[in-house]
């Protein structure tokens, strides 16, 4: 079922909260390092905020004709979805990022089921947490047929992250 209602991000504010690392205006948001502009609630220079990555940022929630069901916003699913995020020969490849330590067994469960029915290889990240502390490194996981896996591992490996 696709979402024909403009969404709202408010009162999610994931992307902002350093789940997807990104550059705002020279400073680093990453796990446990968020954007020093978010209040938790929203930004507090909104009318200032970047084009890139801010304005042009497709969290797969909001997109128009989104196929994430309503319960899969960032704040209350605890994923992120970005679909579309690279390809693989040809095929588009969507990435899920957990809002939190890991994507809760719900969320994934359904991902996967959506990337078997539509052809779509998934890769999900997994928080690394060292000492109590969410590190900027994520693990990586792939998701579709085996020469998919082998591929986007041994890229992995190579130090290579194909979704940024």
């Amino acid at each position: 079922m696709k979402h024909a209602i403009n969404r709202q991000c408010q009162p999610c504010t994931a992307c902002c909260d350093g789940w997807v690392q990104m550059n705002i205006k020279g400073a680093d948001v990453y796990p446990g390092c968020p954007c020093p502009h978010s209040t938790g609630k929203g930004c507090n220079d909104y009318a200032n905020r970047p084009i890139d990555p801010c304005d042009n940022f497709n969290c797969g929630w909001i997109i128009p004709n989104s196929p994430l069901p309503d319960w899969m916003k960032p704040n209350e699913a605890k994923v992120m979805v970005l679909f579309n995020k690279f390809q693989w020969r040809g095929v588009p490849v969507d990435v899920a990022i957990p809002v939190g330590k890991r994507i809760p067994p719900r969320a994934l469960n359904w991902l996967k089921q959506f990337a078997e029915q539509h052809g779509r290889p998934l890769v999900y990240l997994e928080q690394e947490i060292v000492n109590g502390k969410f590190q900027k490194d994520q693990q990586a996981i792939a998701y579709g047929p085996p020469d998919f896996q082998r591929e986007v591992m041994a890229q992995i490996a190579q130090g290579k992250r194909l979704w940024v």
